[in-house]
């Protein structure tokens, strides 16, 4: 066996291993796959990054990801994202289709008074309430993130 060889069968394999690895996924589908709120399902990776989607309403916890930034996309619904900047505390806004990144270190409270489906993009292996947080409530998943089942 080549190198070449050895790199394309290493790469293939770990392919394999990575959600959704070869097809497409549907969003609305992977949506409509669980009912868990602010319980992220992996739909693919991107690199070292998880491509997460989750159904949330209601109010998370104050948290912040001291080594990486987060990335929102809202899918359906609203998002407010509550921010403690060191010039004070805003919210953010944001509407179906929206994106916004939560830079790293930057204290952050996700909510959706009626219900939201949002996407993200994070590091494998990162915790939802990050790296800091207030006390976790017991609807709020303490997760790395779930595989995308059904």
């Amino acid at each position: 066996m080549t190198d070449q060889d050895s790199t394309a069968t290493t790469a293939t394999s770990a392919a394999a291993d990575r959600p959704a690895a070869g097809r497409p996924v549907v969003l609305a589908e992977a949506l409509d796959s669980f009912t868990e709120l602010w319980s992220p399902r992996i739909v693919g990776s991107v690199n070292d990054y998880d491509v997460r989607i989750a159904k949330v309403r209601d109010e998370h916890v104050w948290h912040t990801h001291d080594h990486t930034d987060e990335f929102f996309l809202v899918v359906e619904g609203e998002l407010f994202i509550a921010l403690r900047e060191p010039g004070g505390e805003r919210t953010v806004t944001l509407p179906r289709g929206s994106v916004f990144t939560v830079p790293r270190g930057v204290e952050h409270k996700p909510s959706s008074p009626s219900g939201a489906a949002i996407l993200m993009f994070e590091p494998t292996g990162t915790l939802t309430v990050g790296d800091r947080h207030e006390e976790v409530p017991d609807h709020v998943d303490v997760t790395t993130g779930h595989a995308l089942t059904g």
